[in-house]
């Protein structure tokens, strides 16, 4: 059992549903496998599951625990401070891909 630090700012969706939500409400939650810090109090990016940059976010709270299916989980708790404009987005998903999504470090 141990912790997956999520550094560098990135908070990214695995379900359109939650993203949606989060848009359209101005507060959400998402749902991660494994148990995961999340910087609470703190702005974030916040990318789609096809890891593009959409919204700044401030992370509410950040709760792991082991599911009823015995599943260790961390549910994150969000608050949209406002959605990226489309040249920001485009600079994000740029620096996200060489940075966290593109190739592995060797």
């Amino acid at each position: 059992m141990g912790f997956q630090t999520e550094f560098n700012s990135v908070c990214k969706f695995k379900s359109e549903q939650e993203l949606y939500e989060l848009l359209e409400y101005g507060r959400g939650k998402m749902v991660k496998s494994g148990f995961r810090v999340y910087p609470t109090g703190q702005k974030v990016i916040a990318y789609t599951p096809d890891n593009k940059a959409v919204a700044i976010v401030k992370i509410l709270a950040s709760i792991a625990e082991i599911n009823f299916q015995g599943e260790e989980v961390t549910q994150v708790e969000m608050e949209l401070v406002r959605k990226l404009t489309e040249q920001e987005a485009a600079v994000q998903t740029a620096l996200a891909h060489e940075m966290f999504f593109g190739e592995p470090h060797k």
